[in-house]
């Protein structure tokens, strides 16, 4: 064979194409189709179970005039839900959450506040870490508990204004406004320490070489903060705050321990327990609560459509 036989054979192989490879067996699609699912199947199963199916009764319920014992219900149509809206005093609850909604503003403003300050290097940051996150970890009936001895008469509060030569007969938890303004200020205690982990894991995640080129740039902590820190926390601000409206409407664990409900106190969520369990209102409970999940998702693609996620290419 001659040196151009050779070459030309040579350029043919080098130029065909490499066979394409065979497809897999049908066995081995279906099974590669199908095990993604068999892993989905228990939580599916849970999540319909315990999530989906109760907020389907619950719904159903809604119209009807159950008492929660009684076999026999009978459909109202949407008459609990007008009766939600056109009671006084079933409506008055809407109001209480506006204590809470309150506090929530001057939580995360308090967290993102300590957050910032301890993400950077200060003496006993670790210390001061702990002492804002312990609060959360307690339980809640506990500090209902603790919260409840702390402003009753002669109490804690009533003990330390009296070393100040403060004297005061004031019953912190007697009248609406007092009472209502102390829950909040210890739901702030309690969840301030949530929020402050999450915005400090935010600013941790923020590259430190944007800090250090600012810093070379001659900025200070404040435009540090305003044009890196604010803008690189923003999905988890937003989710604080999402957060912490739903908490505001569902208060429970605080109120109920402290003062039941009483001097003006009742939370939408403790009305519909009362409802439900102490008055045998199971129908007019579920739309209540119908009516609270439907304001938190309402509330919810509001803020979302104000505050849209910012959409990033990661091609």
């Amino acid at each position: 064979m001659t040196d151009t036989t050779q070459k030309a054979v040579a350029g043919t192989a080098a130029g065909a194409a490499p066979p394409a490879p065979a497809p897999p067996p049908r066995r081995a699609r279906v099974r590669r189709g199908v095990t993604p699912w068999l892993f989905l199947v228990a939580p599916l199963a849970l999540l319909i179970t315990f999530t989906y199916a109760p907020v389907a009764n619950m719904l159903a319920y809604s119209f009807t005039d159950w008492d929660g014992v009684s076999p026999e219900l009978h459909y109202t149509g949407a008459g609990n839900y007008t009766e939600i809206f056109t009671r006084e005093d079933l409506f008055r609850v809407f109001f209480v959450s506006g204590y809470y909604l309150a506090a929530s503003a001057v939580q995360i403003i308090a967290a993102l506040y300590f957050a910032t300050i301890l993400s950077f290097n200060v003496r006993f940051r670790n210390f001061f870490k702990g002492v804002l996150f312990f609060p959360y970890l307690i339980n809640g009936v506990a500090i209902g508990f603790v919260f409840l001895y702390f402003f009753q008469d002669g109490g804690t509060l009533d003990s330390v204004l009296g070393l100040f030569g403060v004297r005061t007969d004031h019953a912190w938890l007697g009248t609406p406004f007092s009472a209502n303004t102390a829950l909040a200020g210890v739901s702030v205690w309690r969840y301030l320490g949530l929020n402050f982990v999450l915005f400090l894991g935010a600013i941790q995640s923020i590259p430190g070489e944007l800090y250090e080129a600012a810093e070379l740039d001659g900025a200070n902590r404040w435009h540090q903060f305003r044009h890196i820190i604010a803008p690189g926390i923003k999905p988890v601000l937003t989710l604080t705050v999402i957060l912490s409206i739903s908490g505001s409407l569902s208060v429970f664990e605080i109120p109920y321990i402290m003062t039941g409900g009483a001097t003006g106190t009742e939370t939408f969520v403790i009305q519909t327990v009362n409802l439900a369990f102490r008055f045998g209102k199971t129908g007019l409970a579920s739309a209540a609560a119908v009516v609270l999940l439907l304001i938190i998702l309402l509330v919810t693609w509001i803020q979302r459509r104000l505050v849209p996620d910012d959409k990033v290419d990661l091609v």
